[in-house]
């Protein structure tokens, strides 16, 4: 028979002592029952279901942590009050081959915005929440330290330098960050993102060499963290130019090389590379065509992300840092020699494509009779150690050369193309994933000149603190 017994109080008779059951009995709550002003006594009721995946803690609870499979991230609860308490135990001993991540949840660890990893063999920890300032503190806990986390991602190939991760694309690809840092300044990328250069010109004479390919766009930015010597156009600190990385997919583009010219045409122009909000232009064409034609800048040098050398003029050189951008992306195109419009004595030379660091060379002249012009060389490119070794990229093309026994200029270092030799010879091409502008193609002998070099493919470079 059960009996029961209404009260609204129990008190002591006397004395500040009031005892429940007997030795040896138990009191129990009913189910579904609460008690309040009792306080915990520091502990927590463990629960019999291992975790093995991400979930939110439950304050008075704690967890055995099974990261066996993987990283587990462990979510404390959110507007704690002070009192609050969660346990953490090592399950399986792998926390130190993969790590329980206590994540904060908007309140502080230890007095710091930053969550906890837990790496150490069979660690067991209790978080107890004190107050805003302190946040949770862990007590009966042993060797956890407060670790900061750092950029994680994949993507390209990947390679370390010292404290740094590098991603190299030479094709499109995704760059995917799978974790971000907790120092917002690890956030902002090092980066390199290089064009695809332009093909050299062609030009039907036997007295006109086809110009120079432009090379492709270069922009570049390095974030000081990283410690390597960027090129002279690095961006940093101006904010547009930044790109501070999310946990997402960034694609990434990387533009192809154009096409040199065939036999009476200018290069093609090269393809843009890109990466989050920059975007570096293709390298403007080489200058070609035949002789004579009214079509204005017929034989100039295109625009790009460094312009293309025209092929004589009335062809203007191609401008450069088109369109614009600050430090500027490239160079111009070089110009032409002057000389009558139907090609005759005195002979006109053609300019070399610009690259990312000097404008293409302007053909020196000279006066009637073979052999008299060498083409110009392409415009230099620029230095960069950002994938750990200091590397000259995105030169311009050189040009085309008047007849034989002229000696046709070379490939510029960085890249660019060598213009071809008189006689028909062909323009070389660029080197691929460096930007480079082909090289102009030798004039014709009697007929239409080589065909131009094609443009060098770009590439996007990524760098980052990882640890």
């Amino acid at each position: 028979m059960t009996s029961t017994i209404k009260v609204n109080t129990v008190t002591t008779e006397s004395g500040s002592t009031l005892t429940l059951g007997e030795s040896g009995k138990t009191v129990t709550l009913a189910s579904g029952a609460s008690q309040t002003g009792f306080g915990r006594t520091g502990t927590v009721d463990w629960q019999t279901s291992i975790k093995t995946t991400d979930f939110t803690a439950v304050s008075g609870e704690g967890y055995f942590v099974n990261t066996t499979s993987g990283v587990v991230i462990v979510t404390l609860p959110s507007s704690p009050s002070a009192g609050a308490i969660v346990s953490v135990k090592d399950y399986a001993q792998t926390f130190d081959s993969n790590k329980c991540t206590i994540a904060r949840n908007g309140s502080n660890i230890e007095g710091l915005a930053l969550d906890k990893d837990l790496s150490t063999e069979g660690i067991a920890i209790t978080a107890v929440y004190g107050d805003a300032t302190k946040g949770w503190q862990f007590v009966n806990s042993n060797e956890v330290t407060n670790e900061e986390k750092y950029v994680t991602a994949t993507g390209g190939t990947i390679t370390t330098v010292g404290n740094d991760k590098i991603h190299t694309f030479t094709g499109p690809g995704t760059f995917t960050v799978c974790q971000v840092a907790s120092c917002a300044s690890n956030n902002i990328v090092s980066y390199m993102v290089i064009a695809g250069g332009a093909g050299g010109g062609s030009v039907a004479s036997a007295n006109i060499g086809g110009g120079g390919g432009g090379a492709g766009g270069y922009r570049e930015l390095k974030n000081p963290v990283t410690p390597y010597t960027a090129s002279p156009l690095d961006g940093y600190p101006t904010a547009p130019n930044r790109v501070t990385v999310t946990a997402t997919a960034f694609p990434i583009t990387v533009g192809g090389g154009g096409a040199g010219g065939p036999g009476t045409c200018r290069g093609v122009v090269g393809s843009v590379s890109t990466f989050s909000t920059i975007t570096s232009a293709g390298g403007g064409y080489g200058g070609g065509g035949g002789i004579p034609s009214p079509t204005p800048n017929r034989y100039g040098g295109g625009p790009g992300g460094s312009g293309g050398g025209a092929s004589f003029q009335p062809g203007s050189e191609g401008v450069g840092n088109t369109p614009p951008v600050t430090p500027p992306q490239g160079q111009n195109g070089g110009k032409a020699t002057t000389g009558p419009p139907d090609g005759t004595a005195p002979y006109k030379g053609s300019g070399g494509g610009g690259g990312a660091g000097g404008e293409g060379a302007e053909c020196a002249g000279g006066g009637p009779g073979p052999g008299t012009f060498n083409g110009a060389v392409g415009g230099a490119g620029t230095t960069s150690s950002i994938n750990g070794t200091p590397t000259v990229r995105a030169s311009g093309g050189s040009a085309g050369t008047y007849k034989n026994p002229a000696s046709s200029p070379a490939a510029t270092p960085g890249g660019g193309g060598g213009g071809g030799p008189g006689n028909g010879g062909a323009g070389s091409a660029a080197t691929a994933n460096t930007g480079g502008g082909g090289g102009g193609g030798g004039s014709g002998n009697p007929g239409p000149g080589g065909s131009g070099g094609a443009g060098g493919s770009g590439i996007v470079i990524i760098r980052y603190k990882f640890q």
